[in-house]
C-alpha cells in the first residue's frame, strides 16, 4: 500500500515537471513582452515596462504580416470547414466504392511531411504558371488541414444515433431541415474542433508557407527573417495576445461541451 501511494505521488510530481518543462517557452514568450530592452536584443531581462503592448502596432511590416496570416488562416478555416464536414459526413455516414481509397489519402495527407508537401505544391504551381501569392497559400493552408478536419468529425458522425433524423423525418422535417437543427448540432463538438485545429495549424505553419508565399509574408516567416537582426518584443506581445485568445476559446468551447453533457 505504501509503496503505490508512493509510486502514485512520484507520478504527479513527474506529471507538474513535464508540464513546467512543455510551459517554459510560453512562460518566456510572455515575461519578454515586458522586457524594457534597451538594444536590439531581446534575450536578456533589464527591466519590467508596458510600452511594447502601447506600440504593438509600431512595426509596420510585422503588423502587415500579422494581418496577412489572420486573414489567411480565417479564409482556409472556412473552407476546410465546409469540405472537411460534408467529406467526413460522406465518410462517416455513407458506404460507396472508393471509400477505403478516400480514407486512406485522409491519412496520407496527416502523414506526409511538410517539406514534402511544400514542394510538392511548389512544383504544381510553377508547372503551371500560377502565381504565388495569398491565394497559393491558402489554397496550401486548406490542403494540410482538410484531413484533421476530415478525421474529427468523422468521428463524431461515427457516433451519432441516426434515429433522431429518422424521427425528424418522421415528423414531416425536409432533408435540409433535419440537416440544420438534428444532424448539425449533433456534429458541431466535432466541427468546431476541426476549426479550431485547423486554424491553429494555419496561423503557426511555416515550413509549406514558405514554398508558396510568394512576395507574401506572413507572422511566423518575418519572425525567422528578423532573427538576423533581432526579434523585437512586439512579437512577444503578438504571440502573448494569440496564445491568450486560443486558452479563451478552448476554455470556453471545454464550459460549453460541459454545459451540453
Amino acid at each position: 500500500m505504501r509503496g503505490t501511494r508512493l509510486g502514485d505521488r512520484l507520478l504527479h510530481v513527474w506529471t507538474w515537471l513535464v508540464i513546467v518543462w512543455l510551459s517554459s517557452p510560453i512562460a518566456v514568450m510572455v515575461l519578454f513582452g515586458f522586457n524594457d530592452k534597451q538594444s536590439k536584443s531581446n534575450t536578456t531581462w533589464q527591466g519590467f515596462t508596458l510600452r511594447w503592448y502601447g506600440e504593438l502596432f509600431e512595426i509596420a511590416d510585422l503588423t502587415t504580416a500579422l494581418r496577412n496570416t489572420l486573414v489567411i488562416a480565417v479564409a482556409s478555416t472556412a473552407v476546410t470547414v465546409v469540405i472537411g464536414t460534408m467529406l467526413g459526413l460522406a465518410l462517416g455516414r455513407h458506404r460507396f466504392r472508393g471509400l477505403g481509397a478516400t480514407n486512406f489519402l485522409v491519412f496520407a495527407a496527416i502523414s506526409t511531411p511538410e517539406l514534402v508537401m511544400g514542394a510538392s505544391l511548389l512544383s504544381l504551381f510553377v508547372s503551371g504558371n500560377v502565381p504565388r501569392d495569398s491565394v497559393t497559400i491558402i489554397v496550401a493552408h486548406v490542403l494540410f488541414s482538410l484531413s484533421f478536419v476530415v478525421v474529427t468529425v468523422r468521428a463524431r458522425v461515427v457516433g451519432l444515433d441516426p434515429s433522431l433524423e429518422e424521427a425528424a423525418r418522421d415528423l414531416g422535417a425536409t432533408a435540409w431541415g433535419t440537416f440544420r437543427q438534428v444532424t448539425l448540432p449533433s456534429i458541431m463538438p466535432g466541427v468546431a474542433a476541426g476549426a479550431m485545429l485547423s486554424f491553429a495549424l494555419s496561423i503557426d505553419d511555416y515550413v509549406v508557407t514558405s514554398f508558396v508565399n510568394g512576395s507574401t509574408v506572413t507572422f511566423p516567416l518575418w519572425i525567422v527573417g528578423a532573427v538576423k537582426t533581432g526579434i523585437p518584443p512586439q512579437v512577444n506581445v503578438m504571440g502573448t495576445l494569440i496564445f491568450g485568445i486560443g486558452v479563451l476559446i478552448a476554455i470556453g468551447n471545454a464550459i460549453a461541451a460541459r454545459r451540453r453533457n
